[in-house]
């Protein structure tokens, strides 16, 4: 009987497990079965981009210890306490994301952002705009990204991995970032009315030294995201600084995701190593890299599409901007999509189906026009 018991709890467990990091699964699978095709061997050891993995977890360290002393929360809500009404309110929200995934990546500028739309929304009584905020916040965040190499995952990538020069990779993104910019702040202004909001006050003080240090750690991981210094630098300080102040961080670390980098680069170079794939995609991206690696992104997401395209073409500006425009669409295009609908779910858990409905109708309204603009744009420039 408590055999029973305990076998049905670890299967739980598993499922939980399973359900809660379903990229991951599918990725480590992937290898797994290309494994059996290409049996380990020594090439395997140049499949990984240790800088971009360095890069990741520096990032992803440091953001969370920000976190933990309430930076961004603090910096957001003071931002939202300058607007009066809801249509401002919300616009502040999704900038505010907009911008924080630039700065912090897109998945940790959503799991920073949207407890604070919900909170805003559900204390000022203004619930019937949650999921329109929800999604706005979503594809601000996948879309916001595109500006900078560490805006995304698949940015920080195809930056390293093509050695993209700074203002090159900002030339080939600025047209559908401005172009998006435009796109989300006028769906807010048509789909949000203007009602009277008001916030309570929470004040809440930053600890000023671990604040300091915190930023110049984030600022260390900027530097080296931007090879201003070699990466192994922040591999050693970071960590030890945050032992020292903040190792609630180090464990908070998206650790599933760096595994899901890890098993779709051994993914990609098993798949580039069998002759007959390596000419299919080579001959498909050969007609029209943006378009194929837009498509690629609805079906197996954004990430493991740059990974496994970037074996395949050395046309990099088309992969680069199809890669990021491509994270808008169907719920599993954006590893951040899946962070959204997990928190909208799970503060509205009732309203799945109709979420689901306005996220599709939005977001592939916007990938629709932002892929007409970008063919547009690249025949006439």
């Amino acid at each position: 009987m408590k055999r029973s018991v305990f076998q049905s709890a670890g299967l739980r467990t598993v499922g939980s497990f399973i359900k809660k990091n379903t990229v991951m699964c599918i990725a480590l699978a992937a290898a797994l079965i290309t494994a059996c095709i290409v049996p380990p061997d020594s090439g395997y050891l140049a499949y990984f981009d240790y800088k971009t993995l360095t890069c990741l977890f520096c990032v992803l360290a440091v953001v969370c210890a920000l976190k933990n002393i309430r930076f961004f929360s603090v910096l957001a809500r003071k931002v939202v306490q300058l607007f009066r009404n809801t249509r401002m309110s919300v616009l502040a929200l999704v900038y505010i994301t907009f911008i924080g995934s630039m700065l912090i990546a897109n998945d940790m500028a959503l799991l920073t952002f949207l407890p604070l739309g919900f909170y805003v929304l559900s204390t000022t009584h203004k619930e019937k705009y949650m999921a329109f905020t929800f999604i706005m916040q979503n594809i601000a965040a996948n879309l916001g990204g595109m500006l900078t190499p560490f805006g995304n995952p698949q940015n920080l990538y195809l930056y390293t991995k093509f050695q993209i020069p700074n203002l090159e990779f900002m030339r080939i993104m600025a047209p559908p970032f401005v172009f998006s910019v435009a796109l989300i702040t006028l769906c807010c202004i048509l789909f949000v009315r203007p009602e009277p909001l008001k916030l309570d006050s929470e004040p809440v003080r930053l600890p000023f030294a671990k604040t300091a240090v915190y930023l110049a750690l984030f600022a260390l991981a900027i530097v080296i995201v931007f090879r201003g210094i070699p990466y192994w630098i922040g591999l050693v300080i970071i960590p030890l600084v945050l032992l020292v102040e903040d190792r609630k961080a180090l464990a908070m670390v998206d650790y599933p995701l760096l595994l899901t980098f890890v098993f779709f680069f051994v993914f990609a170079g098993n798949m580039s190593r069998i002759e007959a794939v390596r000419s299919f995609f080579s001959g498909l991206l050969e007609k029209n890299t943006l378009i194929f690696s837009v498509i690629s992104c609805q079906c197996i997401s954004n990430v493991p599409s740059a990974v496994l395209l970037s074996q395949f073409t050395t046309n990099y500006p088309d992969l680069l901007v199809g890669v990021n425009i491509g994270g808008v669409g169907t719920l599993i295009a954006s590893l951040a999509s899946l962070i959204t609908f997990r928190e909208h779910v799970k503060h509205n858990p009732g309203k799945t189906m109709r979420y689901v409905g306005m996220f599709s109708l939005f977001n592939f309204a916007f990938l629709f026009l932002l892929v007409g603009f970008m063919l547009l744009w690249k025949r006439i420039f």
